[in-house]
């Protein structure tokens, strides 16, 4: 069935980082406000000349990110569920413009109550959440990666790399550095996905415009990213911006150079002519000609980061995760990446 072309919009936001509160109540004053602040750029941007039937937000436009927090505190201070607090507000935005509203923020979820996720999430225009993906590669906090076992039997494989299908195509999601991992968009595009959500807060540079670049033209999928504004959550100093809508062939669709808050990064989306461009059997198709069996052998016998490493106990700072990060280096020696 064929999609009509439609809009989407990267709602480029500053954030006031919560984990500078010293209390529940001051963390969750700001994270309303930031709240707040999103659901106006939202609202713009749907009652504008041109409205999105898609917004993605930046990854931690909430919350920011726990910094030197430890686990516990932050999961007591400023964690919420998906669907909870956070996402109800939005869902309230997605049913009065009937659009969908991809973002993230870190997750609590009762099978792990001593653990938190960073998880994106899209809602539909209905304000149903209809995707959630919890990030795998990471060293910062939980991924499913740490607890694989008891995830794989709790959420099976399409609670690990979930695709989910849409009147505007299949979309899949996931957050800032893991555009830098191959393998994750590679997953989500042979699930099916023609559009990658990617809420992101990092430095602009180069080289993250580069890996976005890429993921976009090596799948032939549509890369909607969205940077937050001002300075990034791990930094006073380093700038965001840089927000951007790569289409199937890698070239920018739309662009936000600044590093201020912005709707004006928007593109329309044509899935009718990513699929045709699949479908393709010109020199310009490299999915039609990659020889994916070339590589399972080297996938299959490739063993680095250990899984299951939390499956029994959690970690309340970073400094616990030492033992577990020598373990990865001594299997990258044992396969000759190390010398």
């Amino acid at each position: 069935m064929a999609i009509t072309p439609w809009r989407a919009t990267c709602i480029q936001i500053d954030s006031k980082v919560a984990s500078s509160a010293t209390s529940k109540q001051e963390t969750w004053g700001i994270i309303e406000a930031n709240l707040a602040n999103a659901i106006a750029k939202i609202e713009e941007a749907c009652t504008g000349p041109t409205p999105p039937k898609l917004v993605v937000l930046p990854e931690f436009a909430f919350q920011g990110p726990p910094r030197a927090t430890p686990v516990s505190e932050w999961i007591e201070r400023a964690c919420a569920a998906i669907p909870g607090p956070i996402t109800d507000p939005l869902a309230d935005v997605a049913r009065k413009f009937g659009i969908y509203i991809a973002g993230n923020h870190f997750e609590v979820d009762a099978k792990w109550p001593d653990r938190y996720f960073n998880s994106s999430f899209l809602l539909d225009p209905k304000g149903e959440v209809i995707l959630r993906y919890r990030r795998i590669n990471t060293a910062s906090w939980t991924s499913p990666h740490d607890i694989l076992d008891q995830y794989r039997e709790a959420y099976g494989e399409d609670g690990i790399f979930p695709v989910v299908e849409t009147e505007l195509g299949r979309m899949a999601i996931f957050p800032c550095g893991e555009v830098a991992v191959p393998e994750l968009s590679r997953v989500f595009m042979l699930r099916g996905a023609e559009i990658l959500l990617h809420p992101s807060n990092e430095p602009a540079n180069a080289r993250a415009d580069a890996a976005k670049i890429c993921r976009a033209a090596e799948n032939m999928c549509y890369l909607i990213s969205t940077n937050i504004s001002g300075s990034i959550g791990f930094s006073d100093t380093e700038r965001g911006g840089h927000s951007q809508i790569v289409d199937f062939n890698g070239n920018y669709a739309a662009f936000e150079k600044s590093d201020l808050e912005s709707i004006a990064c928007s593109a329309i989306i044509d899935v009718d002519a990513l699929q045709a461009a699949r479908r393709d059997t010109n020199m310009g198709n490299g999915l039609l000609r990659t020889r994916f069996e070339m590589y399972r052998d080297y996938y299959a016998k490739a063993d680095i980061y250990p899984a299951n490493q939390l499956s029994e106990k959690a970690f309340e700072t970073y400094a616990e995760l030492t033992p577990v990060q020598q373990k990865a280096i001594a299997n990258a020696e044992k396969a000759g990446i190390l010398r």
